[in-house]
């Protein structure tokens, strides 16, 4: 309420769905939306919550380490992940229609902040690194429905180039 009384346009909600059990977090979201509607706001989430995306947003960033790695419209990201980050958190999430399984974790451990690693951030940890992917960071590149940061994908180009072992 504090922050809607002086008419703002935009609204940074900063995790605003963490630990609250899951009905208080979808009354929570509804009167987001509704507000964000009614009002005519710009809402900016900032939140690890990826369902809260799909549920609440219409664009997304996707971020690793501090920087952009994608960005685009939701639902397209969620259909066509680009970045191998991005990939492996979508398939993280548990699907509550095959009932028991194993959770699939990212492997590795995300890099020190302090002593950034050379060349793209998240190398260590993808199934898809190549030898660029260790000298260059890389740059965010437009693609048709978004942006992309990874060397996997040239200019323009919707083929992956070709991988090797690092």
């Amino acid at each position: 309420a504090m922050a809607l009384a002086c008419h703002p346009s935009i609204v940074i909600g900063d995790e605003p769905t963490t630990a609250l059990d899951v009905i208080t977090q979808a009354q929570i979201l509804k009167l987001v939306t509704r507000l964000r509607k009614e009002l005519n706001l710009a809402l900016i989430l900032i939140t690890h919550d990826l369902s809260v995306v799909a549920e609440s947003c219409d664009r997304v960033m996707i971020m690793y380490a501090g920087r952009i790695i994608e960005d685009g419209d939701v639902a397209e990201i969620f259909e066509n992940p680009r970045h191998p980050y991005t990939r492996l958190l979508i398939e993280s999430i548990p699907d509550p229609t095959e009932g028991k399984r194993v959770l699939k974790p990212i492997p590795g451990d995300p890099p020190s902040l302090r002593n950034r690693p050379s060349g793209c951030a998240f190398r260590t940890r993808c199934p898809s690194a190549m030898d660029i992917c260790a000298v260059e960071v890389p740059f965010l590149e437009i693609e048709q429905s978004g942006r992309v940061a990874c060397h996997l994908y040239s200019a323009g180009s919707q083929e992956p180039k070709v991988k090797s072992n690092v």
